[in-house]
Order: C-alpha cells, then structure tokens, then sequence
C-alpha cells in the first residue's frame, strides 16, 4: 500500500496529528478497540507515512514506546503524562531528529496553575495539558514553534479558555506556530472560530495548495463519512505555506487503527540560517 503523504522532501515538512485511542482492558472494550488488533495497522501507518512531526493524543507510556520504535531510531519525543506524577495519559510531540533540531519544549497543564502538573480548572473533570516545542529545521534553519493538545470533551469553558492559553503562547513565541491536537470541537464550534479570529492561526484546510477528501476524523470504528464532524486538526501561522492537507481512512487487515482518522499537512514554514552540528 502507497502512503497517503510519505516521507517529506526539504524544505516540505510533513506533519501529523492523530489521537492513537488509549490503551484499556480487553475484558473493557469491543473487539475492534483491543491494542493487539489496532497496533498492527498503526505500526505499518507510521512506517509508510515517516512523518516529520507528529502531535499525539491519548498516548500511554507503552503506545509512546510503541510510537518511537514504529517511527524508527531517529525519532524522540518531548512530552509526558497528564497526571500529577506525569504518569498516565500524554499529548506527546514526536519528531524525526535527522531534519529538526530541539531547542526548547515544555508543558504546562491547561488551567490557573498552569506550572502545576495534574493541575484543573474551567471545568474539566480530568487534567488536560498542551506540550510545546521549539524546533529549527536543519536542512532550511527555519525556526518554528509547535504544540500539541488534547482539549476537554465535556467543558465548553475549559475549551475556550484553553485556547486563550495556547494563543498567547504561541504570540509570544516569536516564530510561525505549528498547532495539533484533538480540539474535540468541530468547524462550526465557538472553539474554532476564538482559535482562528485573531489571525494568530489558521485551519491548514484553508491555506492548502492541494487537500484530499474532507472525512469526520471521529467515526469510532466505522467506515467514516465525507464531509462528517472534523474533531482533530493542524492549525498553523499565516505565514507557513501548506500544500497539501488530508485526512487518512485507511483500513489495515485487522481494522482501524485508531476510533480517529490521522490529520496529515505538508508544510514549509519561512527559512533561516541552517543549523551548524559542529
């Protein structure tokens, strides 16, 4: 089986974001749910689609490792769990250190206290987080600003002030901002439209020279429709040139990977001076 995008040519970068669905006990879930079916088909999407950049969700420590040996050994992760022991589940940014070079990341818990891991407020009932990373681009020197995030899936006011939180972070970042996540809010949300209002950011279906076909990214083990509910998303600075923009139906032998379809954009963010690794 082709990729859908594969592995990018410089300056392209090829970025992902994908909620892998959590790892829970077989006794617990439906066939279709269980790790031993659904890894498989992940291993062999990752494989193939070698991408630059992927933003995470749902991620226990062991899909992490899981998530790096599939990649391949030229890949690391920033990021941990949600909890106050950063144990449990992580919104980890994964990249190919061959093409980015990691200047700086963290993570902060999406509430008043956002230095204080495990932390909530706004009415979220579990810890949520956003992981940031600052990478340079070693083939180009372009410096950009990336972060990923899983957004509450009962509070409306915890999503909304979330994104407040994530816009100035990337405002005060400095450089174009590359945002992934499963926002758990679609096109029409009040979640989108406080995101993109700005102009800090824009939806990359938007920007895209080129997109594939437009499928809901949540269909929960069954075929997924055209033009159905976008629940996971790329967002990126004006400034960053996409040209191409899809979302990934594929089905492996053992069925979907994932109760959510992969978000794929093929970026180039503005150039800068190429990292010396002297």
């Amino acid at each position: 089986m082709e990729p859908l995008v594969g592995k990018a040519v410089p300056p392209a970068l090829h970025v992902m974001s994908w909620n892998i669905r959590r790892i829970l006990p077989a006794p617990l879930t439906r066939k279709a749910d269980r790790w031993d079916r659904r890894s498989p088909g992940m291993a062999e999407l990752l494989g193939r689609e070698a991408p630059t950049l992927l933003g995470a969700q749902e991620a226990l420590p062991e899909q992490v490792d899981f998530l790096l040996r599939s990649l391949g050994r030229s890949y690391r992760a920033v990021g941990r769990g949600r909890g106050a022991d950063g144990g449990g589940e992580a919104s980890p940014l994964l990249y190919d250190s061959t093409r980015l070079s990691l200047v700086s990341s963290g993570q902060l818990a999406l509430s008043d206290h956002p230095e204080r891991a495990g932390s909530r407020s706004w009415g979220n009932l579990i810890p949520r987080v956003v992981v940031t990373a600052t990478f340079q681009d070693r083939v180009t020197g372009g410096r950009f600003f990336a972060a990923n995030t899983h957004l509450d899936h009962l509070s409306a006011r915890s999503r909304r002030r979330s994104v407040d939180m994530i816009l100035k972070l990337a405002e005060a970042s400095g450089v174009p901002t590359v945002l992934t996540g499963d926002l758990n809010a679609d096109a029409r949300s009040d979640t989108l439209r406080a995101l993109v209002a700005s102009g800090t950011l824009e939806d990359v279906w938007s920007l895209a020279a080129d997109s594939g076909a437009r499928w809901g990214t949540f269909p929960n083990y069954r075929p997924p429709r055209l033009e159905g509910r976008r629940l996971d998303w790329v967002l990126v600075s004006p400034e960053i040139k996409v040209l191409y923009a899809a979302h990934n139906p594929r089905r492996y032998a053992n069925g979907w990977p994932s109760d959510h379809l992969p978000v794929h954009a093929v970026l180039i963010p503005p150039e800068g001076s190429a990292v010396d690794d002297r």
